[in-house]
């Protein structure tokens, strides 16, 4: 079905890097805190300073996460332990939270600014879904997702949305465990093994892994093909728009059929 198997019957999508090219603004807002936070840890600590690395770093410990996740994971790699503090607690306080809410209001200010433009060959491809009929479903770890979906123009693309709001609602964990994406293929009524997840973060492809679903396309717009398919991707494509074309692209596609 569009090109995956012909079991898939339903969609499952991440956000930031499937559908909206809003990754690098995150790896941005990502480095622009834990860069400030080293500092004054080093300054504090007679320590060496160094800098948060927005693709190695990012890609390792926070892309894909819920926002405290992805603090506490890259601040444990660093050997940095902080308080947990409180969800008010004043941006860029020595705390995890502090530190998470430092990292979204710059992300929301760069959103601001720059905006928000989605994949064209993603929207194609929902388009292309909407039209057979086949349900389709965000499954995103940001609080802002809905507000993403709009400023891009494609929430209106969407039978379901589950996104860090809910996941606290439902009292989901966030990825890489499966629940979120679980809980999208339940509000559209399917089975796991009938539905596909489309992810560009490793922590995304090992969710879709470990929840058993049919097919997990990894997302390759950084250049981490193999990465991706070490993490449990069936598939991996640079962009959906080759699925509508029914092929992958040269190698990949040998690859990943086997």
């Amino acid at each position: 079905m569009l090109g995956l198997p012909d079991h898939i019957q339903a969609f499952l999508f991440d956000l930031d890097g499937v559908l909206t090219q809003t990754a690098k603004v995150h790896a941005a807002a990502w480095k622009d805190m834990f860069d400030t936070f080293l500092r004054a840890e080093s300054a504090r600590s007679g320590g060496e300073f160094v800098p948060f690395d927005p693709a190695a770093d990012y890609d390792t410990y926070v892309d894909g996460r819920p926002r405290l996740d992805g603090t506490r994971t890259f601040l444990a790699a660093r050997g940095i332990v902080l308080p947990e503090g409180g969800p008010d607690d004043r941006p860029g306080s020595r705390t995890v939270q502090g530190l998470s809410n430092a990292k979204n209001d710059t992300v929301l200010r760069m959103i601001k600014e720059q905006g928000v433009q989605p994949y064209p060959g993603s929207v194609a491809y929902l388009h292309r879904l909407r039209e057979l009929g086949l349900p389709r479903a965000v499954v995103s770890s940001s609080n802002n997702c809905r507000d993403v979906l709009r400023a891009a123009g494609i929430d209106e693309l969407f039978d379901v949305v589950i996104d860090g709001l809910v996941a606290a609602r439902d009292h989901l964990p966030g990825k890489p465990a499966p629940d979120t994406y679980l809980a999208a293929a339940k509000a559209l009524g399917t089975e796991p093994g009938n539905a596909a997840v489309f992810e560009d973060a490793l922590a995304g492809v090992a969710s879709g892994r470990a929840g058993g679903f049919g097919t997990v396309v990894g997302v390759n717009r950084t250049g981490q093909a193999q990465a991706l398919r070490e993490h449990g991707a069936d598939l991996v494509v640079d962009d959906l728009a080759e699925l509508i074309e029914g092929q992958q692209d040269g190698q990949d596609g040998q690859e990943d059929a086997r």
